[in-house]
Formats: structure tokens, sequence, C-alpha cells
């Protein structure tokens, strides 16, 4: 099963409030989002505290065909708060 992995700007946010605010590819399986898929930058603040300028956590985004991988990728490129958008298998 096709993998893409994001990297979500969540600078100014307040937790997954920035996930939250993605529209997701209507055609995905499953979607996770969180520090172990990546992150960047200083996570050094109260968890109810805005995450600084530069910060970034990861998401993972599962789909049937690789195709349908090529065309999420495609998506999410277009969305602000998305940084990278790269197919795993």
């Amino acid at each position: 099963m096709p993998i893409v992995r994001l990297k979500i700007d969540v600078s100014g946010t307040v937790g997954d409030e920035a996930w939250r605010q993605i529209q997701q590819f209507d055609q995905i399986q499953s979607a996770e989002f969180g520090p172990q898929f990546g992150s960047g930058g200083q996570h050094n603040h109260a968890p109810d505290a805005p995450h600084g300028k530069g910060e970034w956590i990861g998401a993972e985004i599962r789909l049937l065909t690789p195709l349908l991988a090529q065309y999420a990728v495609s998506h999410y490129l277009e969305q602000e708060r998305v940084l990278d958008a790269d197919v795993v298998e």
C-alpha cells in the first residue's frame, strides 16, 4: 500500500490545529499525524502554547494505488501549511 509522507507547518498553531485545517484527499485509506513521522524546530513549549516559527510535524497518508498516491501528493502540495509531500512504498 503506497504511503504519502507530509511535512506540516505547525508554527503559530496549538496542538494538532494545523493538521485539522488540512483538507484531506478524498480517497485515503488512513491518515495519521504526529512527531513519530518526523518533526523539526524547537518543540520546547507547553502543550497549550503555540508552536514556534519554523516548527513542523510529519504525517502519513495511506492509499490503495501508486496512482492515487501521486494525485494525493499534488492535492496536499497545493495547501499552504504543507511544506513537502513524497510517496514512499
